[in-house]
């Protein structure tokens, strides 16, 4: 549909760009898993964005006509969303995590992990907050779990690791807007490899997990997002694997490691049947992320460290 064919005279308030917005997005059959479930929170979010206007608007406000320019600015974003499959916060540049907002775009995933709910409960039971001094996250992306680290353990010190200089820069843009400069540590580092000597209370990851399989069926939304933040080997574990064969380094005693591997559990388990993994489950949905405590990566340390030798 060009610009000349848009039915801006059939349609004037939020309600009705809504509608028609929902309804195009349900047509093209979109995929919805960017942090909305549905076509018509997805074309809310894109019509108030466009009108400079926030969630939790007076309801009377929704039969409020637009002007011309404005109706143009809505379908630009609609259109945007429908032809060519762009996740929401990729349109907006603004994703939330833990309650917080982060800027978002196509060098970073967007940031949808379940880990938001162990880091608004502070990792409890499983670490005393008062307690936790060092706190790392490894593929930090646009450095929502750092930040959202930072603001639930406000006397640590954390530091924050990616191996793309894209995605520091927009970690970097995120840790300027949540006036977080001298309070975390940010590395260019491929894994552990380029980061200071230093013990973790928690290393926390969402590293890329992503099977060979997996990839070539993931529907086009994903696509916009960095594969080098997806993919990772043929069953999804080549990174995973690397954090669990180094992570007795660099965790301290009574410390834990957090990392998620979403549809890549089965693989994990089946590489390592006797490894004690704890799944953890989240009142808000999600799966596929694990817990095991220092002592456990010690103890387990050589069947990693074999299985990241025999990948070579």
């Amino acid at each position: 549909m060009s610009p000349s064919q848009l039915p801006r005279e059939e349609l004037h308030s939020l309600t009705d760009f809504i509608r028609w917005g929902a309804s195009r997005f349900n047509e093209a059959g979109l995929h919805y898993g960017h942090g909305t479930s549905n076509a018509v929170d997805d074309a809310l979010t894109l019509v108030l964005h466009a009108l400079h206007l926030q969630h939790g608007l007076a309801p009377e406000l929704f039969s409020a006509n637009l002007t011309r320019d404005e109706k143009q600015r809505v379908f630009d974003l609609l259109r945007q969303r429908y032809e060519k499959r762009i996740p929401v916060p990729y349109l907006t540049n603004q994703a939330w995590f833990a309650g917080l907002s982060f800027y978002v775009d196509e060098r970073v995933l967007v940031p949808r992990s379940p880990i938001a709910e162990l880091i608004e409960q502070q990792f409890e039971p499983w670490v005393e907050p008062e307690q936790v001094g060092h706190v790392l996250d490894m593929c930090t992306g646009s450095a929502c779990i750092a930040i959202a680290c930072a603001h639930a353990f406000p006397y640590a010190q954390v530091d924050a690791a990616d191996i793309s200089t894209d995605a520091l820069a927009v970690a970097e843009k995120n840790i300027a807007q949540h006036g977080m400069e001298g309070v975390l540590n940010l590395y260019e580092s491929n894994l552990f490899s380029d980061l200071p000597p230093q013990r973790y209370d928690i290393i926390v990851s969402n590293p890329p997990y992503v099977s060979a399989e997996e990839m070539a069926s993931l529907p086009e939304e994903y696509h916009h997002e960095p594969e080098l933040g997806l993919a990772s080997g043929d069953d999804g574990l080549d990174a995973c694997v690397e954090i669990l064969a180094e992570a007795s380094h660099w965790l301290n005693e009574e410390g834990i490691l957090v990392v998620e591997v979403g549809n890549s559990a089965g693989a994990l388990v089946e590489r390592f049947p006797l490894v004690p993994f704890l799944w953890l489950e989240f009142e808000r949905g999600g799966e596929g992320v694990f817990l095991l405590t220092s002592k456990q990566v010690r103890e387990h340390q050589q069947e990693f460290a074999g299985q990241l030798r025999a990948a070579g």
